[in-house]
């Protein structure tokens, strides 16, 4: 999880609250290293201030949207963006929440796990599991359309992404599902017919 605000304080505060319900995060102070920081590991959600040096957090959020897609949750936060146009705006951009300063920590923990990837929600719960329960419908999806047989870049075609981002789904669904390959993912698909769903 990735934390971006100029206000070391605030970061160390969103840090302490997430690490207490066993959240690793990373943290950013510009717009510039967030996303060099995105760069080297997608994060599994963004927790973005809007007001940010050298780069606004607006930027940034629709720099990782043409990067990632839609399928990395960003949440603004903002102490001086509070206005309800401001946070609209923020939503209109690309953002799937918006959170104004001062917050409720109970509050922002519970609009965090909302968006977590369901294998962390399933590893805070203590409960491993597996099967395709633990897979997101886009990660269904482009199971399902490799099960089919199409390639990478005929899967970025049909679900308009980057093949990168297709690539990005496949590697969570090998982890998820504890395979090495995507021979055994495709066997898995076609074991709990994912294909006829499609």
């Amino acid at each position: 999880m990735l934390l971006v605000d100029d206000d070391e304080g605030a970061r160390e505060l969103l840090a302490s609250l997430l690490d207490r319900v066993g959240l690793a995060t990373r943290e950013a102070s510009t717009g510039v290293e967030a996303l060099a920081e995105a760069e080297q590991q997608e994060p599994a959600l963004v927790l973005l201030d809007v007001q940010l040096p050298e780069l606004s957090g607006y930027e940034v959020c629709r720099e990782l949207r043409d990067r990632y897609g839609p399928g990395l949750p960003i949440i603004f936060v903002s102490g001086t963006r509070t206005e309800p146009l401001d946070r609209a705006g923020g939503l209109l951009i690309g953002a799937d929440d918006y959170i104004v300063k001062p917050f409720d920590p109970d509050e922002l923990l519970a609009r965090v796990r909302r968006f977590l990837p369901t294998e962390d929600r399933v590893r805070e719960n203590g409960d491993a599991g597996d099967g395709p329960g633990r897979l997101t419908p886009r990660e269904r999806e482009v199971l399902g359309h490799l099960a089919n047989g199409l390639s990478q870049n005929e899967i970025a075609d049909m679900l308009v992404i980057s093949p990168k981002t297709v690539a990005t789904h496949i590697q969570r669904i090998l982890g998820k599902l504890g395979v090495r390959s995507r021979a055994q993912a495709v066997a898995f698909a076609h074991r709990e017919r994912l294909t006829d769903r499609l």
